[in-house]
């Protein structure tokens, strides 16, 4: 018999969302959304889903729909009380298994080539506690400070934010101020600006975006890329943050 997760408290807070958006619920829906979540944390394949959680098409199908119309997008209204005092963000490789490849063409993968081989990256941005505020994902090659811009439009709010001298760019400190974020990146070392809006104990709390790495990779579908599409793997990335969400609530 398959290990179950959600608790009734966590089921309520789903069911009050799926509500609220018009999803599609069935007398079946807490064993098909249990199904989903032991994909995600086994990283086995749908085929290999429990019997006693619900035939493994039902929860493929539910799945993909969702992802397909946006719906897990959607969930992540489920985040609780944002402590955006600091805004922090960084990037984390993800390995891509050789089942994520043979996608149709013409269909987006966010895979790259990197040192590591077939890779996409995690582009993450978390509050002061280390809560996933939202993401974008792209191939391994894509550096850090490429995204950093659309991340800070994702996130938008916050009074510092914090990264790594890998972001440090006019570009990204412009963009930070633009939304009202003092950008606290300390200079690469060949620089010769000054950095007056640097503090090194701020810079010094970036562990907790490290911690909230960590936290994802503990679902085997997140730590290695299963998915052909991006789109869902994607999605998965979000259930995967919904879940910490809940749990931390």
């Amino acid at each position: 018999m398959a290990r179950r997760v959600l608790t009734d408290d966590i089921w309520l807070q789903i069911q009050d969302t799926m509500k609220f958006y018009g999803c599609y619920r069935s007398k079946n829906s807490k064993n098909i959304m249990e199904a989903i979540l032991w994909k995600l944390r086994t990283g086995a394949t749908w085929r290999d889903i429990p019997e006693d959680l619900c035939p493994w098409q039902t929860a493929y199908n539910r799945f993909n729909r969702w992802a397909i119309k946006g719906l897990w997008d959607k969930f992540f209204k489920l985040r609780g009380v944002l402590d955006t005092e600091r805004v922090f963000i960084d990037g984390s490789y993800v390995r891509a298994h050789q089942h994520a490849s043979g996608a149709r063409r013409g269909e987006a993968r966010a895979i790259g080539r990197s040192r590591g081989g077939a890779t996409t990256k995690i582009h993450l941005a978390v509050d002061a506690n280390g809560h996933p505020l939202d993401f974008e994902i792209t191939g391994g090659e894509t550096h850090d400070s490429q995204v950093a811009p659309q991340l800070i439009a994702l996130v938008q709010t916050g009074h510092y934010l914090v990264a790594d001298k890998g972001y440090d760019s006019e570009k990204i400190r412009e963009s930070s101020r633009k939304h009202g974020m003092i950008p606290v990146i300390p200079r690469k070392s060949n620089s010769t600006k000054s950095n007056p809006e640097f503090s090194r104990y701020l810079y010094g709390l970036r562990y907790v975006v490290e911690n909230a790495f960590a936290r994802l990779k503990h679902f085997r579908g997140i730590a290695t890329r299963f998915d052909k599409l991006a789109r869902n793997y994607k999605a998965m990335l979000r259930l995967a943050c919904i879940f910490i969400w809940c749990k931390a609530k």
